[in-house]
């Protein structure tokens, strides 16, 4: 009679903690999924994997290194990182793992490590809303040592249907994209104000310098010089791309092709220009020996 009571007692005890830990979880997600919506818009991280590997790397905030480090994503600390960590026994022991102030900097730090990565390149070719093969892609760039890695992702996802984060926030994100271009398009006056890779740009007209298209957009002359790496002696001409704010490192995802095929005519800096890429970044790209030169027809790598 005991041991049938026990066995009644536990059976009635496990969905307890299932319930319990939903709960959990959900309160994770009521939390923290606008914070992963902005950075999908914002990074390219689809917010169902944000919020999967935040859920499983926390034990939804609960673990230690997410409580005392506000490390969600259990990132260690890495070559490059200069900051405060943390000692933790993980694949071997005392492990440095990242310290953040808070919650929403180790979300941003998530997404730029992801971005960054030369081992998640691969990852931003993917569809947003492919979750399975961005787990599956997390496995095997080793985000993670566990075999069931992306198999735990990908059950989180379903079983929440953190999927649906992944299509959130469109609208309001043109909506505010739109209001942005407004903005620039009201300085910009009868130049007409176009976007390429995430950034703003104008095209140069006859007469315009970089003094004066300064003025009209309400920035520092130097400022846009250096947003279009240019030296101080350059003079603007027409026909020049003129970048509103600073390029991105390299081209977006949603660009199909990797590489450009250098033109009559191009150089690394026309083809940074094109793709709004920052010539540092092309450079590094495609480094070349000191007495080289890069020729018609050689593929210029842009991401």
């Amino acid at each position: 009679m005991l041991r049938r009571f026990l066995l009644l007692s536990c059976l009635c005890f496990l969905p307890c903690v299932l319930c319990a830990q939903s709960s959990l979880y959900q309160k994770y997600i009521d939390r923290y999924s606008t914070m992963a919506v902005d950075q999908m818009h914002r990074y390219g991280v689809p917010a169902s994997i944000t919020l999967a590997q935040g859920l499983l790397e926390s034990a939804a905030g609960t673990s230690r290194l997410a409580t005392q480090g506000n490390n969600h994503f259990g990132i260690k600390c890495g070559g490059v990182w200069k900051g405060p960590y943390m000692l933790m026994n993980d694949d071997a022991p005392n492990e440095k793992f990242r310290v953040y102030g808070s919650a929403a900097e180790s979300y941003e730090d998530h997404s730029k490590f992801l971005r960054n990565g030369r081992r998640y390149a691969a990852l931003f070719d993917l569809k947003r809303t492919d979750y399975k093969g961005w787990a599956r892609g997390l496995k095997q760039a080793g985000y993670a040592t566990s075999p069931t890695y992306a198999a735990s992702l990908i059950e989180l996802i379903e079983k929440y249907r953190l999927d649906r984060y992944d299509h959130a926030g469109h609208q309001r994100h043109a909506e505010k994209q739109a209001q942005e271009q407004q903005k620039w398009q009201a300085r910009a006056g009868h130049h007409v104000v176009r976007r390429c890779n995430g950034q703003y740009y104008i095209v140069a007209e006859a007469g315009d310098t970089y003094a004066s298209v300064a003025r009209s957009m309400k920035t520092k002359e130097k400022k846009l010089r250096q947003y279009n790496d240019v030296p101080d002696d350059y003079r603007l001409k027409a026909g020049d791309i003129v970048y509103l704010g600073k390029k991105r490192k390299k081209a977006d995802s949603s660009m199909k092709r990797r590489y450009h095929v250098m033109e009559s005519g191009e150089s690394l800096y026309t083809i940074s220009q094109r793709y709004g890429i920052r010539l540092r970044s092309l450079c590094k790209m495609n480094p070349i020996g000191q007495d080289e030169h890069f020729q018609v027809g050689d593929e210029i790598k842009l991401r």
